[in-house]
């Protein structure tokens, strides 16, 4: 028999927490969460994502041993201000049993005709800047600590209930030796030149952080258009400074500027901290935050974390003077490999910027759909 319970206390979130640590006990490619910090992202009086969305964790047990946890989700402003009837689902794990999967989904249900809401989207998290989709390509591929990671047995779950894809991201590499300047060094200068722009480095945390709030408030520019967007709030904002800045070289933080020091492009990579964190075991103290300083200092693995040009900028070559920017930083790091996370596979504007890189996608995911 299988029994569905809420987890509300702290002991419980943490039980809901270190289950996948179960799942993925022997699987080389599953990388794991900060424990402490995904307890921090569920805390509801820290997370100002919970300003416009509520959420609910539920457990799966089956003769009292769990084999199953799902968070069912509504973004309110995503309902009230995009007029998109949707209850979100994410954090899904589950073991290969249908019926585990479809009592999870049940509570999801639930939470949606309470509050009439029209379709069921998932996995995904609270906003823009969480995990998103269920991995559907890519099983042998070392995981990110900003993706999901899942059995090959996931998407077959949903297609099995009825649900069709929604959304395809892919995510692609690329050795850092396919990076050839004169791609964009001669549009690097033209741009420069012809807009009056300038790039802006950081040696420094302290020096990156009088600027962030400007990129957000940019990213929330950049992406507006995008059907799924999100914008993100000031409380926001406070939050991720804090979650994310500190774990980024700042050398790895890009900006460019007009004549007047405003900010119109900006890109955040990423070191690898993957091997790290599964060093780690999902804990910081004693030793965790270690391997972490050390793959912050010398991975030779990074990440393109995000990329945003302010509209009236874009389609002018301005990312030209980002890849510059990269180049030198990664040719002094000696950087080996590139990798891209999550970006919507129908986004062609971005998946043109890497062409002369001659990436190859080596993972897919996707959200599945299904009407209420």
């Amino acid at each position: 028999m299988i029994t569905i319970q809420e987890a509300t206390t702290k002991s419980e979130l943490t039980e809901f927490i270190k289950f996948p640590f179960s799942l993925y006990k022997n699987n080389k490619n599953w990388v794991p969460p900060l424990i402490a910090d995904e307890l921090e992202t569920f805390d509801k009086s820290k997370n100002p994502a919970f300003e416009k969305a509520e959420a609910y964790f539920y457990i799966a047990k089956r003769n009292h041993k769990i084999v199953g946890r799902i968070v069912a989700i509504i973004n309110w402003s995503e309902v009230n201000e995009q007029q998109k009837k949707k209850v979100r689902f994410g954090w899904f794990d589950v073991i290969d049993d249908l019926d585990v999967t479809k009592a999870l989904l049940e509570k999801v249900y639930e939470l949606g005709r309470k509050n009439n809401l029209e379709y069921v989207e998932g996995p995904m998290g609270f906003s823009n800047l969480d995990k998103v989709g269920v991995l559907t390509e890519g099983f042998d591929e070392l995981g990110t600590m900003i993706t999901w990671y899942n059995h090959p047995y996931y998407a077959a779950h949903f297609e099995n209930l009825g649900y069709i894809k929604e959304k395809e991201y892919i995510e692609s590499k690329f050795p850092f030796s396919n990076v050839k300047p004169e791609f964009f060094e001669k549009a690097n200068d033209l741009v420069k030149r012809r807009y009056q722009l300038s790039p802006l480095n950081f040696k420094s945390t302290k020096e990156v952080m009088p600027h962030v709030d400007k990129m957000f408030d940019l990213f929330n520019k950049s992406y507006a258009s995008l059907s799924s967007f999100v914008a993100i709030s000031d409380t926001e904002k406070e939050f991720f400074k804090k979650k994310y800045i500190n774990f980024i070289n700042p050398e790895y933080i890009k900006f460019v500027e007009d004549k007047d020091h405003n900010i119109v492009a900006f890109s955040i990579v990423m070191p690898s901290f993957s091997e790290a964190i599964q060093k780690a075991k999902g804990k910081l103290f004693p030793f965790g935050f270690l391997h972490l300083l050390k793959a912050k200092k010398q991975s030779k693995d990074v990440l393109f974390y995000l990329i945003g040009v302010h509209p009236d900028y874009q389609n002018k070559a301005v990312t030209a003077i980002i890849f510059k920017e990269y180049y030198e930083t990664f040719k002094e790091k000696g950087i080996i490999n590139c990798f891209r996370t999550p970006e919507l596979a129908d986004n062609a504007a971005s998946i043109n910027l890497w062409k002369h890189f001659n990436t190859v996608v080596h993972k897919r995911r996707c959200t599945f759909r299904k009407e209420l």
